[in-house]
């Protein structure tokens, strides 16, 4: 089992900066991706950005440019660094953990609630 702890949510204007971390515990070193979704009122789930413990990186269309994923030491934390946000990225934003990389985490954080006000 996999345990992970967000931190770092909260309220700030458009044009501001938030850092999301979050801490997985337990059997971590079956982990091989973690990862960021989101999810707004009334709308599904969706990625915002994935790390591989070797360090590859992906990320959604609309966060590129604007949002880094980075892991920590010990390898199985990961940060998300968001930049320039907007209105339309207030959502709660969930950590995730994979074993393998399925289409799917295997694990899912309580989430951290991020506010961008206009």
């Amino acid at each position: 089992q996999v345990q992970l702890v967000e931190s770092g949510g909260g309220l700030v204007q458009a044009g501001g900066s938030l850092r999301l971390s979050c801490a997985a515990s337990g059997s971590i070193f079956s982990i091989d991706r973690m990862g960021w979704y989101r999810q707004a009122p009334g709308k599904q789930r969706e990625l915002v950005a994935r790390i591989t413990m070797g360090g590859s990186t992906n990320y959604a269309d609309s966060v590129k440019g604007r949002f880094t994923i980075s892991r920590g030491s010990p390898k199985r934390t990961v940060f998300l660094q968001m930049n320039s946000l907007k209105p339309e990225d207030t959502a709660h934003y969930y950590c995730s953990a994979s074993i393998g990389y399925g289409l799917s985490p295997n694990y899912w954080g309580q989430g951290t609630q991020v506010t961008v006000s206009p």
